[in-house]
């Protein structure tokens, strides 16, 4: 059973009962992140998701460690360009122990200076650490050409000049602007009472104050550039994109049903073709990534230079043959099952189906029923595959770009007509 309820100060409050497990996961996710920031700001909200964890007014930062491992507990946060989570697994009766846990933990943060020296540092080497992974340097330089002079296009990291400038008075501005109960999700699911859990929420979250923390939410203007980055290495990462629906788009899963014929299964088109028939990659997939009012759909492949030419014509062959032809019968039944089979066993546990509570509050404003998302995916027809690759990948440039060896890449423009 699914409940939601808003409390006085605002805060939102959803709990799915799983009578049949005996281990809760709650969440507690923030409608804010990198895409809320001011360019000075690059990173912080990632910075803060670091920093809460370091200490408290109640706990140093090795009291949070040893609580939660004290009760069995798995914890984890994270943050997106929308949001950000801090959420934990327990067994029932642990319950009101993490809640105080994660409470303190968003709630109190201490951002003690040395602390946040060290996790500069931290940070930093994470920096690098995408720097030296060229498959994700590679979407990195894509988001970045495709949504220019936009927070959606830059990293969630931010950058080693914002990072390196970030001081206390920066973190505690942004965090009590953001950290208000209008932007607080509370999710939990799992072997629970929702009255109970109320309880626990009003002991630690009534005493949170609505504040207004105004944001400019606009979005971004699309750019097909081609971008590449000389790099000495052995293969050349390749990422060709294009406009896709938003999360809350009408064809959103025309978009899902789309991206896994193209390269989302190893039966897909472009995993056949270019690796099964040609031994040309080892890795080549398609993905959608979208957010409220924007999204991409993205080609990635890593191959050696001397395969570079011969990799794009294939994927752009592909490409030609999705917005010409449809998609035969066996095809779309195919990939439909898959995805409705990735959608029921991803839900099986209690941790996932706190972050999809949550995830459908912060993006529709309500839950969407499995039953519906299935249906939705069993809606898409041929035609509507075919028409909506014929608007989305249309006949220009598409945006591109490389890391690696860039001397096969000359007469590239040429190349990515689709």
């Amino acid at each position: 059973m699914i409940r939601k309820e808003i409390l006085d100060n605002g805060l939102t409050v959803l709990t799915e009962t799983m009578s049949d497990i005996r281990s809760v996961a709650v969440g507690i996710w923030l409608k804010r992140g990198s895409r809320h920031e001011e360019l000075e700001d690059s990173g912080i909200s990632h910075f803060i998701e670091h920093m809460v964890f370091k200490g408290t007014i109640r706990r140093s930062q090795v009291q949070i460690a040893q609580e939660l491992d004290a009760i069995g507990g798995q914890s984890d946060a994270f943050t997106t360009k929308e949001y950000a989570s801090f959420h934990a697994k327990v067994l029932d009766e642990h319950l009101p122990v993490v809640m105080d846990l994660l409470s303190d933990i968003v709630l109190n943060p201490r951002f003690d200076p040395e602390e946040l020296e060290r996790e500069r540092k931290v940070i930093l080497e994470e920096i690098k650490m995408v720097e030296d992974t060229y498959d994700d340097l590679a979407h990195e330089i894509f988001t970045e050409s495709f949504w220019p002079d936009h927070p959606l296009g830059r990293s969630i990291l931010g950058s080693r000049e914002s990072v390196s400038r970030f001081q206390r008075r920066d973190l505690l501005r942004f965090f009590r602007e953001a950290y208000t109960p209008q932007n607080l999700v509370i999710s939990a699911a799992g072997h629970l009472e929702h009255e109970h859990f109320i309880d626990l929420l009003h002991r630690h979250f009534d005493a949170l104050q609505l504040r207004s923390s105004p944001f400019d939410e606009s979005p971004p203007r699309v750019q097909t550039a081609i971008r590449c980055k000389e790099k000495d290495i052995e293969q050349v990462h390749l990422v060709l994109g294009t406009i896709a629906p938003h999360q809350t788009h009408e064809d959103r899963y025309v978009g899902y049903v789309l991206s896994t014929l193209l390269g989302g299964t190893m039966s897909s088109r472009l995993f056949q073709v270019i690796r099964e028939e040609r031994g040309l990659v080892y890795s080549v997939f398609s993905g959608i990534t979208s957010y409220r009012d924007a999204g991409n759909l993205t080609i990635y492949a890593g191959t050696s230079p001397e395969n570079v030419t011969q990799v794009i014509d294939l994927v752009m062959a592909e490409l030609r043959r999705i917005k010409k032809d449809p998609v035969t019968k066996q095809e779309l039944r195919r990939t439909k099952d898959h995805l409705k089979g990735s959608i029921l066993l991803g839900l099986e546990g209690s941790g996932s189906r706190m972050a999809q509570l949550a995830r459908h509050e912060m993006v529709f404003g309500r839950h969407i029923p499995i039953e519906e998302i299935l249906n939705r995916v069993e809606s898409v027809t041929q035609e509507h595959v075919l028409n909506l690759a014929t608007e989305l990948i249309e006949g220009r440039f598409l945006a591109f770009t490389a890391v690696g060896k860039l001397s096969p890449l000359e007469k590239l423009g040429e190349t990515l007509v689709a």
